[in-house]
């Protein structure tokens, strides 16, 4: 029969990577989680680890084991609130893949809020333009520009944001007037790179303006606002990102925007561990507060 201890070293040691610092957390020494490791790989007959001097990585049976002890961990932290009347503190490692814009300007700027809350939850933040596999534990939580359609996933929708077209003040002052959209085709463009983009919702320039020149791109959505700010050229950048820089100035508002929408999702097997909902919950109520500075362009 398997024994909790040696779960839970087996949790902490998938979770640090270190018999260390996974001792560290269980306040044992590490020769004691490493004889727990060992002990539990008896008892299953199968090695969970690879073992590097970098220290331990999950292999295929790791990983599959990894799911079953997090909802025994959740189940035994249930019970224990429910009998003892106290709050578990909740531990653990949560990667949370998101698109870069939604990182920069609102996910990060609440990491401190929520280490606030939860100073023993290890919080991992992804945030660029790649796409990150939920079954092949990529990232734990991801936040997506459209609902997934395949997959033993849980998905629900956090809110829409708007984009507009932008420009620095001091570009607009030393080039031609631009009253309508055909007034475009005279000035550079800044973008995606095509053959990088993983969601077809980033190809907004593309789908709002054809034709124009573009003379810069990147996957990089901080590269392309920089490049705005040095007047490089005009861009369609993320209203919340862009409507309160006092460098820049909307063009055409009523004509040129776009509007998408954020999920949050989560893989079933993961959706009820008290970790994973902890990041969920916070940030979803985080998105929800700053729905308005979302759609905000001018």
């Amino acid at each position: 029969m398997l024994d909790w201890s040696d779960l839970r070293s087996f949790l902490e040691v998938a979770r640090r990577g270190k018999l260390t610092l996974a001792g560290k957390r269980l306040n044992v020494e590490p020769t004691t989680v490493g004889r727990h490791i060992a002990r539990l790989e008896k008892e299953l007959g199968v090695h969970l680890f690879d073992r590097s001097p970098k220290g331990y990585s999950l292999n295929d049976n790791g990983y599959k084991l990894v799911t079953h002890s997090e909802n025994i961990e959740t189940k035994i932290n249930s019970i224990y609130q429910s009998v003892s009347g106290t709050d578990t503190i909740l531990t653990g490692t949560v990667r949370m893949a998101v698109p870069e814009g939604l990182g920069i300007g609102i996910i990060s700027k609440n990491i401190k809020a929520f280490k606030d809350q939860h100073p023993a939850i290890d919080l991992e933040l992804v945030a660029d333009t790649r796409s990150r596999s939920l079954s092949k534990r990529e990232a734990d939580i991801t936040i997506t520009l459209a609902r997934p359609t395949t997959g033993r996933l849980v998905a629900w929708k956090l809110g829409e944001y708007k984009l507009a077209l932008y420009a620095s003040k001091k570009y607009l002052n030393n080039s031609s007037v631009i009253k309508t959209i055909k007034d475009l085709m005279n000035h550079p463009f800044i973008s995606y790179i095509d053959d990088l983009i993983e969601f077809p919702q980033l190809k907004y320039t593309q789908d709002l303006l054809h034709e124009v020149n573009i003379v810069f791109r990147s996957n990089s959505l901080q590269a392309q606002y920089q490049a705005v700010i040095d007047d490089i050229g005009l861009a369609l950048l993320h209203g919340f990102l862009a409507a309160d820089d006092k460098n820049l100035e909307v063009i055409l508002p009523k004509k040129i925007f776009a509007t998408r929408e954020y999920w949050m999702v989560v893989h079933e097997d993961m959706h009820q561990l008290a970790r994973i909902q902890a990041v969920s919950r916070f940030f979803t109520e985080v998105i929800k507060k700053e729905q308005g500075r979302l759609m905000k362009i001018n």
